[in-house]
């Protein structure tokens, strides 16, 4: 097991978004808060705020945000495994992502009380961040 972390629990609802690979990032893709895009060649994907997000854009709604308190070192091992684990272990389908500084975790809102708990119970601590 990991050593215990902190995952901050963003408020709001995330959506994740496709569009055509050569398309390019819309400017409602950007969030202050958080956001990514990542693009391949069959795809380009965006997770904003849902209320964002253009309803003539095929996405999927209703993600929330635990992003793991961080900088972590890029040397550390087990960590984005352990998490997974967990919920995993819960029936709880997962997207994750990694930054520079830190690991994000994307559960359905539905998903959320079992994430956490799951995640609570590896030792690991879930706290609301404020806007």
């Amino acid at each position: 097991m990991a050593e215990p972390l902190t995952l901050d629990l963003l408020e709001g609802e995330w959506s994740i978004a496709r569009l055509p690979a050569a398309e390019p990032v819309p400017d409602w893709a950007w969030s202050e808060v958080f956001s990514s895009v990542s693009r391949t060649n069959e795809e380009l994907s965006i997770i904003a705020p849902s209320q964002q997000v253009p309803s003539s854009v095929k996405s999927e709604a209703g993600f929330r945000v635990l992003a793991v308190r961080g900088p972590l070192a890029f040397d550390a091992k087990g960590i984005l495994a352990d998490l997974a684990g967990a919920i995993a272990a819960a029936d709880v389908a997962l997207l994750a992502l990694s930054t520079f500084d830190t690991d994000i975790l994307l559960v359905r809102q539905q998903d959320l009380a079992a994430a956490t708990t799951a995640l609570s119970s590896r030792g690991h601590a879930v706290e609301v961040e404020l806007k």
